[in-house]
């Protein structure tokens, strides 16, 4: 028997949209220094909650299988089918330069304009007064119109907004499995046409050297879909067979074919850091490796937390039980470069994601590829 978003709202102690009061959210993140009172914030304890329950409840669960799929999830792919439509309805015009095309700066002032309507026709009227707040986020998930560029901070702010729909009880727990394999697959895809049509930019990419140009998430909670899989392994993913006839089940894959189609040359060399994932020996230290790379590679870099928007709902405001800090360990690299989270020790966590009906997130071991594996494969950027 499914929960209704009510129960919900007294089961999490969320919030009472008839008596709260919405603010427009902001930034507030200045400079590095705010960086330890952003990982102490109600906020951040919220939304790495948030992704930590979202992560368990795909748990060896394919895009096709059965599982609670609400009115309110699929009139949110609706919305989200809109803004596609509007894709095609402002083509990329004719410009000099290669990257950031202007025509989605046309794409984008029409999301500010007609998105709350969109919303305000999606969500039942009693969630009427949250809408201008959840909107900030939702518009900052699909790209900057200044520099017409894309990168991890607007698909971190998408997860802020599916984590406001739940805090004001508008999506309950059931609506978990769904929220990832319906809703965030459809976001997917809707981002990558935007990559393709207007060109966008990575926002601060490291090319090789990070996870992938555009995204992370596809990675981390497409991981443990996969955790208990009979035949695809992760040194399996790289395989055209593998990624060609699963994609449509497992976002992983999906994100995997998204690079092969947009590069060209050998996986290893254009997708290095993946390329060192697929020496892992299991799924299970694939998705621990990735919860503590997003955290330390993610959540605490300021160029990117630095733009991320805070309102009534996700607030800077200590949380009571914060995460514990990440410790971070000298070791030392194998190509001359740092790895970007190797060192990161996977610290015990539990109170601040029981709201969100999770107890502890796959619990941290350190990673070795094969030994056949690490003759020819980079070590993995989160051992």
């Amino acid at each position: 028997m499914t929960s209704s978003p009510g129960s919900a709202k007294e089961e999490n102690h969320l919030i009472d949209v008839a008596t709260h009061t919405f603010i427009i959210p902001e930034k507030k993140i200045k400079l590095p220094n705010d960086i330890p009172t952003w990982e102490k914030s109600q906020a951040y304890s919220d939304l790495l909650g948030f992704l930590l329950a979202l992560n368990e409840a795909v748990k060896n669960k394919k895009v096709s299988d059965k599982y609670h799929v609400s009115q309110l999830v699929e009139k949110v792919i609706v919305l989200l089918d809109q803004l596609d439509v509007w894709i095609d309805e402002i083509p990329p015009i004719e410009q000099p330069q290669r990257f950031g095309n202007k025509a989605f700066r046309t794409w984008f002032n029409k999301l500010k304009e007609e998105g709350q309507t969109l919303i305000k026709q999606t969500l039942p009227s009693e969630y009427e007064p949250a809408i201008p707040e959840i909107f900030t986020y939702l518009i900052e998930s699909v790209g900057n119109d200044t520099r017409i560029d894309y990168g991890t901070g607007h698909e971190l702010s998408f997860v802020a907004f599916l984590c406001c729909l739940c805090k004001i009880g508008a999506f309950s727990n059931n609506d978990y499995t769904a929220l990832v394999l319906r809703v965030f697959e459809r976001y997917m895809n809707l981002v990558r046409k935007l990559q393709l049509t207007y060109r966008m930019e990575p926002a601060g990419s490291h090319g090789v050297w990070s996870l992938d140009d555009y995204q992370f998430l596809p990675f981390l909670l497409g991981s443990s879909q996969l955790l208990d899989h009979p035949r695809i392994k992760p040194k399996s993913f790289p395989n055209e067979d593998i990624y060609n006839g699963f994609f449509k089940e497992f976002i992983f894959l999906s994100a995997i074919k998204f690079i092969n189609q947009v590069k060209t040359g050998p996986f290893a060399e254009h997708s290095n850091q993946l390329w060192g994932i697929s020496g892992v020996a299991t799924w299970s230290k694939v998705n621990s490796g990735l919860i503590k790379m997003y955290r330390a590679e993610v959540l605490a870099k300021f160029p990117i937390v630095q733009h991320f928007l805070f309102g009534s709902l996700l607030t800077l405001d200590p949380a009571p039980n914060p995460p514990p800090e990440l410790e971070i360990m000298p070791l030392p690299t194998t190509t001359g470069r740092p790895l970007m989270a190797d060192s990161v020790m996977p610290p015990p966590m539990s109170a601040p994601w029981a709201r969100f009906g999770v107890n502890m997130p796959p619990s941290g071991v350190a990673m070795s590829p094969p030994p056949s594996a690490s003759m020819h494969r980079p070590r993995p950027p989160f051992q």
